[in-house]
């Protein structure tokens, strides 16, 4: 049995990989409460994640326990884990959707020479859902809290350090702090000096290990808290993007994998760095030795939700209403900028419906409409990997909005690509379990490559796949170049 350990936004999930059987053996999960204020401010308590991750291994038999060889952490990206010396949280972190932070951005971006330098030479632009900004925030806002800051972790980092006792990183999560310099796969020192410029952070930064490495194995008090033997040995995880592209075999060049979760992520692997010079991509590294450049759009599962919740349906119903009305909602138009948007970045703006007229004011319009401007936001991210140069030719999708047929075949006729998606939609759980095994592999000597692997253990569902219908490709051409319009007209609102 192999591990894997999901710690997202709205719940913590735990898999276990039958590697014998090739399947996965169980799931469990727990949900987390989110703390949010009108400033933007989105943030979750440490000690949350670690009563969820009890309670899903809690779930687990304990013949199957017993028989873990390995674990991996695969955790929300951007958050910042302040830590003391001591390994105390010294304050709620503070998380991906966290839109508080436009002025530490601008603050940070100006110190450092401006977004284009930015750019050039860390691979990314300083955005409000980055690390960075938050530290500068706590410096700026809690200073007393900031002088006992002894180390900077991510999410999936600050448990494996309740795992191990290590404080580490890993260049796929550590990419999405802002201060990596993505090419080297080092610190930047000058970003560093731009996010405080009083004192050294790398001090304060834990090494950075590589991905398929061993941080550490599980300490006698986190196993005794769990239900495991002490002693497993603990894999370097990393960010739920980079899981996922593990846990949807994408690897290598030519695959993009689509999530459809509360945010919505697009990415690619390729074997040099990609770096987009309007910022929209992310240059990313991955969790697997290469790069992942990354579209990340703040609000996808979130639209339809809200949407879902104002009607009082259940998620059947939602499919049931979606498919009963046209490609297009019959000309309702929705921008879901509902938390802001990190793309395009417009941390300020707010969701809004257009081309409403008293014949298609209907809930399954507006249903429809808000499940198309999720899959129009993250079609822009193809656009520009296609401009970049990166050659796509399938879609593997996972997430939330991966077992739905109409979120499928929507996904496959906006982007005009076939969709394939595995016999488990756990992208980030499972692929955080099969990095465990790679690693397992590794220490026991066995240098199978990553991609031979998953080809191996990932199977595809040919029943859930799908390939784009025609018509529908022509007709979201048309209602794809009117979303772009009304983005741009936001900008005039909420720039």
């Amino acid at each position: 049995m192999f591990l894997g350990i999901d710690v997202g936004t709205q719940s913590v999930k735990a898999l276990l990989y039958d590697a014998d059987q090739r399947c996965v053996s169980n799931i469990c999960s727990a949900p987390l409460r989110l703390i949010s204020a009108p400033d933007g401010t989105r943030a979750q308590l440490a000690e949350w994640w670690l009563t969820a991750i009890a309670q899903c291994l809690a779930g687990f038999r304990a013949a199957d326990k017993i028989n873990i060889q390995a674990i991996a952490v695969s955790g929300q990206q951007h958050g910042f884990v302040p830590l003391a010396r001591n390994g105390e949280v010294l304050a709620p972190v503070k998380l991906w959707c966290d839109t508080s932070t436009v002025a530490e951005c601008r603050q940070i971006t100006h110190r450092f020479g401006g977004q284009e330098r930015c750019i050039n030479e860390v691979g990314n632009a300083i955005l409000p859902g980055y690390t960075a900004p938050k530290i500068l925030w706590l410096k700026n806002n809690l200073p007393d809290v900031y002088a006992k800051l002894s180390t900077i972790l991510l999410p999936h980092d600050y448990i494996n350090f309740y795992l191990t006792g290590e404080r580490t990183m890993e260049c796929g999560d550590a990419s999405g702090t802002g201060m990596l310099d993505i090419r080297q796969r080092k610190w930047h020192a000058g970003m560093l000096a731009a996010v405080d410029p009083d004192r050294d952070l790398s001090a304060a930064l834990p090494s950075l290990v590589a991905a398929d490495a061993s941080v550490g194995h599980l300490n006698r008090p986190a196993a005794a808290a769990l239900g495991l033997p002490a002693g497993i040995p603990v894999a370097s995880g990393g960010g739920d993007n980079m899981m996922s592209a593990i846990g949807t075999g994408n690897v290598t060049p030519g695959r993009i994998t689509v999530s459809l979760g509360t945010s919505g992520t697009l990415f690619t692997s390729t074997d040099t760095p990609i770096i987009d010079a309007q910022g929209a991509v992310a240059g990313f590294c991955s969790s697997t030795g290469g790069w992942l450049p990354l579209l990340c759009t703040m609000n996808c599962t979130v639209s339809t939700e809200l949407t879902r919740r104002l009607f009082t349906m259940s998620v059947r119903e939602l499919e049931e209403q979606v498919a009963s009305t046209s490609v297009g909602s019959h000309g309702v138009m929705t921008v879901p900028f509902f938390n802001g948007e990190r793309t395009p970045n417009l941390p300020n703006a707010k969701g809004c419906i257009f081309g409403l007229d008293e014949s298609n004011y209907t809930p399954e319009n507006m249903l429809r409409s808000a499940m198309e401007s999720a899959v129009f936001g993250l079609r822009s991210g193809l656009d520009t990997l296609r401009q970049l140069g990166c050659h796509i030719d399938t879609v593997h999708l996972t997430g939330g909005g991966a077992g739905s047929d109409v979120w499928r075949q929507m996904v496959s006729d906006v982007f005009d690509l076939p969709v394939s998606v595995q016999t488990s939609d756990e992208g980030a759980a499972l692929g955080a379990a099969l990095q465990a095994l790679w690693m397992f592999h590794r220490l026991q000597g066995q240098n199978a490559s990553l991609q031979a692997l998953l080809d191996e253990h990932l199977i595809r569902d040919p029943m859930r796949s799908c390939v784009p219908n025609k018509y529908s490709v022509q007709e979201y051409k048309l209602f794809y170049v009117e979303y772009l319009r009304q983005v741009e007209t936001m900008r005039t609102l909420y720039d």
